[in-house]
């Protein structure tokens, strides 16, 4: 056997190889023998486990067979043990072709849509493309900044800090930070409990009190679960936690009554039960909606306190991973304020790491980990994130460029445009963004003693009372604890590579002699309580220290605490040793920033973060982390070499703090500071003296509905023909005319939009009534029906069931109802006049599929409805107007020439049914086009941002804004008037239109009819990208089923279950 092929695997691969040759030949032509063998003829055992298995599988469950196979004292069974071993690692090889051939089909065709896609969007933008923008050179604009140091815009001097502290003074900003898995508390953390409370349960804790310490932020908010468990501290079911201020010289600021940082505890899912992350995303919108009764409420009394009596809104809403990346789109999209986003780690990595292992196949991998739901939810931060904040370039480089939504290419066209004033055509990209994690400083003191020195009086350097314990723990393993140690701290995962570590030890016996080696792998009780894979790699570091005679060189102790972790730091900068960091990819690698704080030099993987880490500290040395000689030669170096071992502390201590919270937190404000202003409409600055209590808001109302008629804003449904991208264009007279209506609804807003937290009803429901507008706030419940019907005559007939249902109500005014359609407001009109029904038996009509909000208008004789314009302004934040209209007809004219042929018509857009934000699809064919994924993923592509539905059983498909929909709508209703959330029940057929997900979940109660949606609505859902189960939380409380029929008694019955109506 070659040496080398002994060399390039562990030591029971190598007896693996043995025992396979040992077979013989002879077995390739017994008649027992190996199919697999006499399939493949010449089989060269050797080459096969070298090419196949060492270098392309996980060894963990192979060597747990091959341990079992080894101990079988029969020969016959031990040869039968060994051939079904054969096979096994054959049919792995045999997957890992065939997902190897699938990876290239798909990377190919990935590339094709993406360069199709690329192509679209620049042909759009074409006419005016600059130099800058054609090329796509090393020497073009980077699309993060012009070099590394620019990527990493840090203060570097006193003058530098107090201009900014200058800058920021006066300021009284409000961030929200969201991050839900896992458990938080400020003190104490309980890192490593279990995989949902790691890293970045520290990173956001952290990052919210640095925050809440530096000069103009007022307060800072933490949201994340309330965990309200047996199996958990009674610490996680407080709903608010005051973080204690870090040190901040300097950075004094006037505090009030609400400053500061805190977490706050947002109860949602089961109420008893601590959950992984992956079994939260049903209850998402129930965050939502309990996180959006937080903020109003923290926005009115911080206006109280330093507003002016105003509300003072989130300057942003900051998500971290997935599932707060979705929330984090949900509530900044109901609330209008701008949306930042930290992946953390990226679904769709994990995605294609898992089927690289192949030991999982897809429907596996998205079972276990409900990983499409979380691509879904990453594609969605994406389209609503102002600012994307990473860690290193990789991040960017070899991470976020696998999604649809981001492409570094379109991007820096797009910022090129951008800073040139010149129209992207509704396209918009989020900007990527390098900060990395910050740490505190300020408590930690180098270590200046030399163990030489202190050991002159003690040679054997017995342990003294004053050092830590973890030093005696770790020193008991040392022969001689003089010498430098090489200190590496991981937990015992094959990614960490620290088995490579261990052979370039053992192999280089100048690094043994000058060197000690500690390894941090952890804790531990016993090996066989560890998991399969980090006991196999402790056992194969044993084994390595075993074989190569490391005993007195090697420690690695059994036990250590988080707050020991600095004392291991002190101890390995007191013997004047080096960290490593040998992980083959480390995404950041904090413990780099950390070690060098305590003045140690380092050595790190070439691989990911660490190069941004030692470019900016330089203090260290970079290592192939395949090269085991690389590591041994880098480590010899720094250790035998005390001069460049000093000047690499010295670098390190120098540059540390440009990794320091204060430096992380000036970078993050100032990249909020750089995004537009966005809050809620109708909250102006200059909205001077409030209307008196006496002004009727019904005159003001009819003002703007004299207004709205001339420019075709009321009841008829046409367009203004103004879109959001040709406002610009607008002539002087019609803006004065917006303007007029504008200062009408302002007026309006302030007489109706005190006391929202008012309830009650009156005994008769008067909607001529000069009392408070609208009618929607008096009420005690709000139906909303969301029933997406074949016909109108269907939903005609549920409608009036469910007036029937709650006809007592009805009239007493306690219950009002809202109609929450895909139909435009004149088929909305039609459905009233054939149903005999009145605008005013609706209290608001959600139209559109959530675009558009109209309300009954009191002259509903001439003039039946009213719109909401504040919704338009609420809802317009990155929608594509002109530029996305022309790229749908396209998609249209392309899928006709493709499936439909020159004759046939499969979809067609008509402008009948379209509005300014709203553009219709009418589909002849709907087993003819694509599911909305596809859709989607070509916007995405082209870099437009907005929501794909298909509707009325799949014959029209509605495109609006990505952040409006008729749940949106719901939370807008809210935040406008004050309807509480918990007083709304959602009726709603078994299926329907593709964005009925989202009609369920939330704080709101649902009613399910049962039988309701026809198999045309449901063939609608069978393309997802995820089960409808990932997301619905179809065992909740709040949510009732009628029986099969679902007539009057059946709802109101359903009612009494929800405690709406009394039995």
């Amino acid at each position: 056997m070659p040496d080398g092929t002994r060399t390039a695997g562990n030591d029971w691969i190598n007896s693996y190889l043995e025992a396979i040759l040992d077979v013989g030949p002879g077995l390739v032509d017994d008649a027992k023998s190996s199919l697999l063998l006499r399939e493949r003829g010449h089989f060269s055992p050797t080459r096969y486990f070298v090419e196949e298995v060492i270098t392309g599988f996980d060894e963990t469950d192979l060597h747990r067979s091959w341990v079992r196979a080894a101990a079988t004292r029969s020969p016959q069974e031990r040869n039968t043990r060994l051939e079904n071993l054969c096979w096994r690692i054959w049919n792995l090889a045999r997957q890992k072709k065939q997902l190897e051939e699938k990876e290239a089909q798909r990377m190919t065709k990935r590339h094709l849509e993406r360069e199709r896609g690329r192509r679209e969007a620049t042909a759009d933008m074409s006419e005016d493309l600059s130099e800058g923008e054609k090329g796509d050179v090393v020497t073009d604009v980077s699309t993060h900044g012009d070099s590394v140091r620019g990527r990493l815009p840090r203060i570097n001097s006193v003058d530098a800090m107090e201009t900014f502290i200058s800058q920021q003074k006066g300021k009284k900003l409000y961030i929200v930070l969201i991050s839900l898995h896992g458990l938080i508390r400020g003190e104490n953390m309980e890192l490593g409990r279990d995989s949902d409370t790691g890293g970045q349960v520290k990173y956001v804790v952290e990052l919210a009190r640095a925050l809440g310490s530096m000069p103009g932020v007022y307060r800072v908010d933490l949201l994340t679960r309330q965990v309200s468990s047996p199996e958990v501290d009674w610490s996680y079911g407080e709903p608010t936690e005051m973080l204690t201020p870090i040190s901040a010289e300097g950075f004094e600021e006037e505090t009030g009554e609400s400053s500061g940082s805190y977490i706050i505890r947002i109860p949602f899912g089961p109420k008893d039960k601590y959950i992984p992350k992956e079994n939260l995303w049903p209850h998402i919108p129930e965050f939502v909606d309990g996180a959006l009764n937080h903020v109003i409420q923290m926005s009115k009394v911080l206006g109280e306190q330093v507003g002016g009596g105003k509300p003072v809104w989130p300057v942003a809403i900051h998500g971290h991973y997935a599932d707060a990346g979705d929330s984090a789109a949900l509530l900044s999209g109901a609330l209008n304020v701008p949306m930042l986003f930290t992946g953390h780690s990226l679904g769709r990595d994990k995605l294609e790491q898992l089927l690289k292992q192949g030991r999982l196949s897809r429907d596996e991998i998205n079972a276990t980990y409900k990983i499409m739901r979380r691509i879904e939810a990453e594609e969605l931060s994406l389209d609503a994130s102002e600012i994307v904040i990473t860690s290193t370039r990789q991040e960017i480089d070899e991470q976020w460029r696998l999604y649809d939504g981001f492409d570094p290419i379109l991007e820096r066209k797009i910022r090129a445009r951008i800073r040139r004033n010149v129209s992207c055509y509704g396209r918009f990209m989020p900007r990527m963004v390098v900060i990395p994690p910050g740490m505190e400083f300020h408590h930690i003191v180098p270590q200046d003693g030399d163990m030489d020195g202190e050991t002159e009086a003690n040679e054997d350097h017995h342990p003294t009372p004053a050092d830590p314990p973890i030093w005696t723990e770790i020193m008991r393993f040392f022969t001689n604890p003089r010498k430098p140690m090489i200190l590496a701290l991981a937990r015992p995962d094959p990614k960490k590579n620290i088995t490579t570590l261990v052979k370039a030890f053992g192999e280089c016996r100048p690094l043994r002699e000058l060197a000690n080696l500690t390894l941090i792998m952890g804790n531990r009780d016993g090996i066989d309580d560890m998991s399969s894979t980090s006991a196999s790699v402790l056992l194969s570091v044993l084994k390595l220290i075993d074989k190569h005679d490391l005993y007195g060189q090697v420690a690695y102790p059994k036990h250590h605490k988080q707050s020991d972790v600095p004392e291991i730091y002190r101890l390995a900068a007191k013997t004047k040793g080096v960290f490593i960091n040998p992980a083959f990819i480390e995404p950041f690698g904090l413990t780099l920033i950390e070690a060098a704080a305590y003045g140690l030099p380092i050595v790190a993987t070439k691989n990911g973060g660490p190069v941004d880490i030692i470019q900016v500290l330089d203090n260290g040395l970079l290592i192939d982390p395949h090269d085991q000689q690389s590591i041994a030669d880098a480590l010899l170096k720094l250790v035998a070499d005390k001069h460049l071992w000093a000047r690499c502390r010295q670098n390190g201590l120098k540059n540390i703090h440009l990794y320091s919270w204060p430096e992380h937190c000036k970078t993050y404000l100032s990249r909020i500071a750089s995004c537009k202003a966005r809050h809620p409409q109708w909250q102006r600055s200059d909205d001077g003296a409030e209307s008196s209590e006496s002004d009727s808001p019904s005159d003001s109302l009819r003002d703007i509905q004299d207004l709205s008629l001339n420019l075709k804003f009321s009841m008829d449904g046409e367009k203004s023909g103004l879109s959001v991208n040709e406002s610009s264009l607008e002539s002087e007279g019609s803006l004065d005319r917006k303007t007029k209506i504008e200062n009408a609804v302002l007026a309006w807003s302030k007489g109706i939009s005190r006391d929202t937290r008012k309830a009650g009803f009156s005994e008769k429901a008067d909607h001529n009534s000069s009392g408070k507008f609208p009618v929607l706030r008096r009420r005690k419940h709000l139906i909303v029906i969301s029933v997406d019907c074949d016909t109108i005559t269907d939903l005609i007939e549920i409608t009036k069931k469910i007036f029937e249902a709650t006809e007592k109500e009805r009239t007493e005014g306690s219950i009002g109802y809202i109609l929450s359609t895909s139909l435009t407001i004149i088929e909305i009109r039609s459905f009233l006049v054939s149903g005999g029904l009145g605008p005013n038996d609706f209290d608001a009509f959600i139209c559109n599929s959530g675009s558009d909000l109209y309300y009954p208008s009191i002259n509903s004789d001439d003039r039946p409805f009213v719109v909401d314009f504040y919704y338009h302004s609420h809802i317009e934040y990155r929608w594509g107007g002109e530029g996305l209209r022309k790229t749908l007809v396209r998609w249209a004219t392309s899928t006709n020439d493709k499936k439909g042929g020159s004759e046939e018509q499969i979809v067609t857009a008509s402008e009948q049914l379209s509005t300014d934000y709203c553009y219709a699809f009418k589909v002849q064919k709907p087993a003819m086009v694509p599911p909305v994924k596809e859709l989607r993923k070509m916007l995405r592509i082209q870099a437009l941002r907005c929501r794909v539905i298909y509707c009325q059983n799949g014959t029209r498909l509605n495109v609006i804004p990505v952040t409006a929909s008729r749940s949106q709508a719901l939370r807008y209703l809210y935040l406008r008037w004050g309807v509480e959330l918990s007083n709304m029940v959602v009726v709603a057929g078994e299926c329907g239109d593709t964005d009925y997900e989202g009609l369920l979940g939330g704080l709101h109660k649902s009613v399910v009819l049962k039988g309701v949606g026809s198999n045309a609505i449901s063939q609608l859902h069978t393309n997802r990208n995820y089960p409808l189960s990932d997301v619905l939380a179809t065992d909740s409380p709040n949510i009732v089923q009628t029986t099969e029929g679902c007539g009057s008694d059946d709802i109101r019955s359903a009612l009494e279950k929800l405690e709406v109506v009394k039995s």
